[in-house]
């Protein structure tokens, strides 16, 4: 049986030539470029290096599970997580009880377990360890032109009808209405997004601490991903911040809503936020909008600024191990905190 230990930097050259081996030459490759900024670099990592656990049998490291270090707040009470990712093992050492063993060192080393959008083998592992899982990111569309409901799997025919018949819907829904504060675009964080992060962080029952730090390393510094990054302000105060990219789909344009965050009282700061990104994915000629969210208070409002809610694929999981958390608190995710930027979903 494999030794599971915690990853060394003399680890490193074993752990590119399982990615090699598993992924193979090109993929892995490609993910070098990210590495180095996502496991060195985040600002959570505690003192003794990247949370990353990998199975050794001699120098030889057959599996892995790589871990992305974030400070979690519970309705303002913070503890120690982790996102869980980059998990693999060696083809030839699938089905020997190394992923569960990779599983359990990591749920033992955290204060909290986290996982969204989940591979099948990994969603087993859960199950199979009786892991709570909290369901599905939500996920909501807004359509801005006539191909935003195409579907790539639907034959030309069935797509053009669609889009001739929902196109006057779509013209209401992507009308652009006004801003209700000032919107600033920006390329660094600054202590006022601490601060913002310090007001708001009682209100959400399960959330990542968004302070400077965190939001400078995960949305300004990556080397692999370009993001549109803009402040809600009110004078010199900050209400708020939107994350977003524009990327070409298969039938289409699309604008992401990667991340962001307002008081959830703040309708009026939200609402702006959303009116401003509207007004960028017209301008990048985006067919649709797309963003993802737990709290229920957020996604309301945005079925009022025009998006609708889609099937989801994006699993959800969180095991909460440092402290004692309330009966139902699985299964209430409504005041969670959770956008398509946590994790590693917006690559």
């Amino acid at each position: 049986m494999a030794d599971v230990v915690r990853f060394r930097l003399q680890d490193q050259h074993a752990v590119d030539a399982l990615s090699r081996h598993v992924l193979g030459h090109d993929a892995a490759e490609a993910g070098r470029l990210r590495w180095g900024w996502q496991y060195l670099q985040n600002p959570n990592n505690p003192p003794d290096g990247p949370q990353i656990w990998v199975a050794k049998e001699g120098p030889t490291v057959v599996g892995q599970q790589a871990t992305m270090p974030v400070r979690l707040s519970l309705k303002g009470v913070e503890i120690q997580a982790s996102w869980g990712m980059d998990a693999m093992v060696a083809p030839e050492r699938q089905r020997q009880g190394i992923g569960e063993a990779l599983f359990r060192a990591w749920d033992h080393g955290t204060g909290a377990a986290l996982g969204l959008g989940l591979s099948a083998a990994s969603l087993g592992l859960f199950r199979k360890l009786n892991w709570p899982r909290a369901g599905h990111l939500p996920c909501l569309v807004k359509p801005l032109t006539r191909r935003a409901l195409r579907n790539p799997d639907w034959p030309v025919p069935v797509n053009r009808l669609l889009s001739a018949l929902t196109y006057p819907l779509v013209r209401v829904v992507a009308r652009t209405r006004p801003l209700g504060a000032q919107v600033e675009p920006i390329r660094y964080f600054d202590r006022r997004f601490s601060e913002l992060w310090d007001q708001v962080a009682g209100s959400f029952g399960l959330a990542v601490r968004r302070d400077a730090a965190y939001l400078n390393w995960r949305y300004i510094e990556p080397p692999h991903v370009r993001y549109s990054v803009v402040a809600l302000k009110r004078d010199e105060t900050v209400g708020g911040y939107a994350v977003y990219r524009h990327v070409r789909e298969p039938r289409g344009r699309a604008t992401v809503l990667v991340d962001f965050l307002a008081d959830p009282a703040d309708r009026v700061g939200l609402q702006t936020l959303l009116r401003w990104v509207d007004r960028e994915a017209a301008a990048a000629d985006s067919d649709k909008i797309r963003a993802c969210s737990t709290h229920a208070g957020f996604r309301r409002l945005l079925r009022r600024e025009g998006y609708f809610p889609v099937r989801s694929s994006i699993g959800l999981v969180a095991k909460i191990n440092a402290v004692a958390v309330p009966r139902g608190f699985y299964e209430r995710t409504g005041d969670w905190h959770v956008t398509l930027g946590d994790s590693d979903q917006d690559r």
